[in-house]
């Protein structure tokens, strides 16, 4: 269990709000895998929220199959952040939690996500006044918490000493990704140093950030370096059952197994399926052609099933692409590829035709 703030969630694992891909379909999706604590939008606008723009409002969608959800703001000290997490509570939210780790040009050049490491005492004041808001508009029922990086760079690592004075001004968790901004995604996230950040603060929960693809990592980051939450990012994209598997090593000392080629060829078309309930056609169309890819990387040889993803027009014809990769009797399909059992031309053959 990990209880932040008011907030006791039924794992230590977080789904990290993952910028352009942390939509409603695939927090479902995540929690519909099981081993999920807590998931996280997308990184909101404040001004978005408050004008209620539709691009804005949209990332904010939630509903009763995506609970407990945390609203990621990002902004900086001249921006309504205290009114947009209001906002955030009275449309779903059960966390708010601040950016100042978004290393992205487009949030950095708007002085948000991790520009905000770059000026310790007015980020610690923001943010106090953000947990002032929370608190007095949800009677103290919504925790406040914010996800950072070590520093701007190597010469300013401030992860301690901002960790410190956002415990003192109410902040209820912090989440450390273990890079600096200049850093972005290269290199290795160093987890000793989310480390000196657990050692910084006296009792609130650090959750570690950074290198989690698979199961073994998660155990791993906790030990390394005594964090009590581990959110999970970039791994989810290829793997959204790594909660699954990461809760049953945590809990029980091994790790479930692997899904099979057919149940993650399910779980793609339950991702479709999810698109195309929540999201317009357009949308769910762009975004499967895109997602296969990442789905791929665990399955083998599937560039067959790929470029015929790729290259559909509307969600009944990727359906039909993608179900024809479903074993049958014929054959057995494994994440090395296909061993035929018989003679007979398989589906995933056809499919291959098409596209060549």
């Amino acid at each position: 269990m990990l209880r932040i703030g008011s907030l006791e969630l039924e794992t230590p694992l977080l789904l990290a709000p993952i910028a352009g891909h942390c939509d409603l379909p695939f927090r479902i999706l995540c929690r519909e895998e099981g081993g999920v604590g807590l998931a996280s939008t997308d990184l909101l606008n404040c001004h978005s929220l408050l004008r209620g723009t539709r691009g804005g409002t949209a990332l904010a969608r939630t509903n009763g199959m995506d609970q407990p959800l945390g609203m990621q703001l990002y902004g900086n000290a001249e921006d309504p952040l205290p009114e947009a997490a209001c906002w955030a509570i009275d449309h779903g939210a059960r966390l708010i939690d601040i950016n100042m780790g978004c290393p992205v040009d487009k949030i950095t050049k708007k002085n948000g996500g991790s520009l905000l490491l770059r000026n310790p005492c007015t980020t610690i004041e923001l943010a106090g006044r953000v947990v002032e808001a929370v608190r007095r508009h949800s009677n103290g029922r919504i925790p406040v918490t914010a996800k950072i990086r070590l520093g701007w760079d190597e010469k300013s690592i401030v992860g301690p000493e901002l960790a410190r004075g956002l415990e003192q001004a109410g902040i209820d968790a912090i989440t450390v990704h273990g890079r600096t901004t200049e850093q972005r995604f290269k290199g290795s996230a160093d987890w000793h140093r989310i480390g000196d950040i657990v050692a910084a603060v006296d009792s609130i929960p650090i959750i570690g950030n950074g290198d989690v693809t698979e199961p073994e990592h998660a155990r791993q980051m906790m030990q390394v370096s005594g964090c009590r939450g581990v959110m999970i990012g970039r791994g989810a994209l290829r793997t959204p059952w790594i909660f699954r598997r990461a809760w049953t090593l945590l809990t029980t000392g091994r790790a479930c197994s692997e899904p099979s080629f057919n149940q993650k060829i399910r779980v793609i078309l339950r991702h479709l399926a999810l698109l195309e309930q929540y999201r317009d056609h357009r949308h769910a169309v762009m975004c499967m052609q895109k997602r296969i890819s990442w789905y791929g990387k665990t399955m083998g040889h599937i560039r067959p099933l790929k470029e015929a993803v790729r290259t559909s027009d509307s969600i009944e014809q990727m359906r039909q692409v993608i179900q024809s990769w479903i074993q049958d009797d014929g054959e057995e399909y494994t994440s090395m590829g296909r061993r035929d059992t018989g003679s007979a031309t398989s589906a995933r053959d056809q499919v291959g035709a098409m596209v060549r």
